[in-house]
């Protein structure tokens, strides 16, 4: 199954994002193009406070990340590129 391959997941819960999140997160992208992050509801309902938390996801990752929020599922992608500045 080739989709494995392009699409991990994870979720967030209350204890947010963690260093040991951020490297979950580093190791699913040594396999994976596209990870996924559930948001629970533990961790955040409120639209801001999830742009928040994006943001600070993107920060920890680096430039070559790029992200799209659905819901409260963010959805990450890596590109071999700098996206970001």
């Amino acid at each position: 199954m080739a989709a494995h391959r392009f699409s991990g997941s994870l979720q967030l819960g209350k204890q947010g994002v963690t260093d040991n999140f951020i490297e979950t997160l580093k190791s699913y992208f040594k396999n994976h193009t596209q990870v996924r992050i559930s948001v629970l509801r533990s961790a955040t309902r409120n639209k801001e406070e999830l742009k928040k938390i994006n943001e600070k996801i993107l920060d920890a990752l680096g430039k070559n990340f790029k992200s799209r929020v659905i819901g409260y599922t963010l959805v990450i992608n890596k590109f071999k590129k700098s996206l970001r500045e």
